[in-house]
């Protein structure tokens, strides 16, 4: 077992990289290496063990495998490596390069010679909550799936909190990806916040785009005069202060209410594990990039046809938000999903993946 020690990249000064192996010597987890810092690891029952020292050997089933945080550097010499990104020193670390694959943990799957649908996901959650829809739109799409930075198997160490204190450095990284992939004429499908990412990926180069599919969208969380939102400014504020205070607390008690179906409690339960799988400080910034965000602006600027996805009953964006955003995007249709909660593709996927493919011009 050869020893370790992490840190979250954000808080580095100096990184090397280095592979630690799992008992057994195969199957190897890879970890970041730095000086004077601690191992910490993402549990399957949420949140995270830290260990001081050297790593020591964890039980593989109470262990959820992280991806390589790796990345060129120019000291090490060879070529660039294909699909990498030149960035500059964005979070304390001298990285030469990023490797867009890797950084979003990208994932191609489906009809080579179907329509394009990149599937991207919300706030504290992963690609993993599009495993029921996939399976419907693959006979017949080209279907994307990726993390965003700071999320499921993406590269943390790619993560900045200057880059992604608001939604356009994600939305930056959804074109540098449709580009890395030489995507052209996609559909974008953007589950709640990453809605409005889709909607300034698009407006900002709309060549890369042929159409977008808003599910659950919000452009704005917060009440403002004849504009509602959902919520008051003091429930933002309460909601990010108990968040800050107890992040395992705050899923817990948020996840039932983000998913709705009472009566499916293992619904909630896989995203307040979602949610403690994601690291606090990350998932802090994300909260304030997400409830924070005013975006009804740039939905005039969206220019391709937009399907706006709503369902009948939602606490997170209620709705009159969708009809509202259907108002504001020039040719946008409205369609009311028959279903609770703000996880369609989690709580009714039959319905979420045919309103996708109606719109596409394939059905599952």
């Amino acid at each position: 077992m050869t020893s370790g020690r992490v840190v979250l990249a954000q808080q580095a000064e100096q990184v090397a990289y280095a592979r630690i192996g799992r008992q057994g010597g195969s199957d190897p987890l890879i970890l970041p290496s730095v000086q004077d810092g601690y191992v910490r690891q993402r549990c399957a029952t949420g949140g995270f063990v830290d260990h001081g020292g050297p790593m020591t050997p964890v039980a593989r089933s109470n262990v959820t495998p992280l991806p390589w945080r790796g990345a060129w550097r120019p000291s090490l010499g060879g070529e660039l490596p294909s699909g990498a990104l030149r960035r500059p020193d964005a979070i304390g670390v001298r990285m030469g390069v990023v490797d867009i694959r890797r950084r979003n943990n990208v994932v191609v799957t489906g009809n080579p010679e179907g329509p394009v649908v990149v599937l991207a996901h919300g706030f504290g959650c992963d690609q993993n909550l599009w495993r029921l829809v996939v399976p419907k739109l693959a006979g017949d799409h080209r279907v994307v799936l990726f993390d965003h930075v700071g999320s499921g198997g993406s590269d943390l160490s790619a993560w900045s909190p200057e880059r992604y204190s608001t939604l356009r450095g994600y939305a930056e990284d959804v074109v540098e990806l449709c580009r890395e992939l030489d995507l052209r004429d996609v559909v974008f499908v953007g589950h709640s916040v990453a809605a409005m990412m889709g909607v300034l990926a698009a407006a900002d180069a709309p060549e890369l785009f042929a159409k977008l599919v808003l599910l659950v969208p919000s452009p704005r969380y917060l009440d403002d005069g004849d504009y509602r939102g959902g919520f008051t400014a003091a429930d933002i504020d309460e909601l990010l202060e108990s968040l800050d205070s107890n992040y395992l607390g705050w899923s817990a008690a948020l996840a039932p209410v983000i998913m709705g179906n009472p009566d499916r409690p293992e619904l909630a339960e896989e995203l307040r594990e979602s949610f403690c799988r994601t690291d606090p400080d990350i998932a802090r910034a994300f909260a304030r990039a997400t409830f924070l965000a005013d975006n009804r602006a740039d939905l005039a600027r969206v220019t391709v046809p937009t399907l706006v996805v709503e369902c009948a009953h939602d606490a997170i964006a209620p709705r009159g938000v969708g009809a509202f955003v259907q108002a504001q995007i020039p040719g946008s249709t409205l369609v009311t999903l028959d279903a609770v909660g703000h996880c369609p593709q989690l709580s009714a996927p039959d319905r979420t993946a045919a309103a996708i493919a109606a719109f596409t011009g394939a059905r599952p």
